[in-house]
């Protein structure tokens, strides 16, 4: 007798049994009898009830939602706003954000993780970049922004009713912060901006801005935030067009020409406004970690599911040796970015910030999306480069992941320093 272990069953089979014929057939009776660990076989050892309910609707969502409707709002290159609405009756945006101020009171790093993913699954991904815009001006705005401020903004913010963004990067200085130009001078008791931001996510359809502004002396230390209302006279801003992707999320230059805002529009301390948030960048960091985990699984999923349908050579593509490897390939990859997630989030939970591991986490993520692109693209030939599949959107939306909030050369530098070297 032998002993064959499948997913923690053991199956005892006699070798005098005849299978399939007078001789057993060893393989194939693992194949149809010993159970698999399925797609994603690992689970999260930090799962809890209330993540795995929470999990599930934002799946549902997107699956009822978004899904069938993806290819047309990208090809528009909009999303409905009632969309945002939807989204903040779940709750999506407060994680982290006080109840006094519309949000639900508590964080939970695997339940922004898992949003993202979500949401990165959808089919293009310029839609959770439209709905998700606001997130990075949120922190922000609760811990530095006015109280008058933030009891008048932030319920609308969460609430998916308004829009905000934070704007810091500028034509001449996007990774280079400490080169920015924009400046803030004081008349009076107001401020008068003058200078421009781009590549502002959200930044057409905004309501509200926190927007960084030279103070002070050179460096980051000369830095500080403001808070900016789109109705104010001096602000102007115009669509960045002909994207290579995130065609339904819309992507602004902001213009400030002797903009005039009230002295309690200060957020924080002035000249180290850009200091204070700089911990906010981690979060973004682990949500496009998500967002490139959410886009590998789009990848082999959907070239399982062609390899599987699509026929060559009198068999289905799924039986060939060079493509069952790329799916193993793929699954690995997928297998560690998750892994190291969970890890990441475990270590957020505990109440230390891992800047090292998170730019670490980045960049790996960015580079094993790139190589699933890449394959699942391959495996798909012609149809994956139609449009209107997944597929196709993934292989353009690549490096709009390993360039935002960080590139691939920023964050490996950033976890060197990070490491004392």
């Amino acid at each position: 007798m032998i002993c064959i272990c499948g997913n923690r069953k053991q199956i005892l089979v006699d070798l005098n049994i005849r299978l399939y014929g007078n001789q057993i057939d060893i393989q194939r009776f693992i194949m149809v009898h010993a159970v698999g660990s399925g797609l994603y076989g690992l689970t999260n050892p930090f799962d809890t009830p209330e993540r795995k309910a929470f999990r599930e609707t934002i799946e549902a969502f997107v699956e009822t939602e978004i899904r069938p409707h993806a290819h047309e709002w990208d090809e528009a290159g909009h999303v409905p706003w009632e969309l945002h609405e939807k989204l903040g009756a779940l709750g999506v945006w407060g994680f982290g954000i006080d109840e006094k101020f519309g949000g639900l009171g508590f964080d939970d790093p695997f339940m922004r993780m898992d949003f993202a993913v979500a949401m990165s699954m959808c089919g293009a991904g310029g839609i959770p970049a439209a709905l998700g815009g606001r997130g990075i001006s949120l922190d922000p705005l609760q811990k530095l922004a006015h109280d008058d401020i933030r009891l008048r903004v932030l319920p609308e913010i969460i609430s998916g009713r308004k829009g905000s963004s934070l704007g810091i990067t500028e034509p001449g200085a996007g990774s280079d912060v400490a080169n920015l130009k924009t400046t803030a001078e004081r008349d009076g008791e107001d401020w008068i901006l003058n200078g421009s931001k781009t590549f502002i996510t959200g930044g057409m359809e905004s309501d509200f801005f926190v927007i960084g502004a030279r103070t002070g002396g050179p460096g980051l230390a000369g830095i500080s935030l403001f808070f900016v209302e789109s109705d104010t006279p001096g602000f102007t801003r115009t669509p960045l067009t002909k994207k290579m992707g995130w065609w339904a999320s819309n992507q602004a230059t902001l213009y400030f020409d002797d903009m005039r805002v009230p002295g309690k529009n200060l957020m924080g301390q002035e000249n180290y406004g850009f200091i204070q948030i700089m911990q906010n960048f981690n979060t973004e960091r682990l949500g496009l970690i998500g967002c490139a985990l959410g886009m590998m699984k789009v990848c082999l999923e959907d070239s399982i599911a062609w390899a599987q349908e699509r026929e060559t050579f009198g068999k289905p593509l799924i039986k060939h040796q060079v493509i069952r490897h790329k799916i193993a390939d793929m699954s690995a990859k997928i297998d560690a970015v998750q892994s190291n997630l969970w890890i990441l989030c475990a270590q957020i939970e505990a109440g230390h910030m891992p800047v090292a591991e998170i730019c670490k986490g980045k960049f790996h993520a960015t580079k094993a999306l790139e190589f699933c692109a890449s394959e699942a693209m391959q495996i798909l030939g012609g149809a994956g480069y139609l449009r209107g599949n997944r597929i196709e959107n993934v292989y353009r939306e690549v490096k709009v992941i390993a360039i935002g909030g960080g590139s691939e050369e920023i964050m490996k530098d950033l976890a060197v320093r990070q490491m004392g070297l």
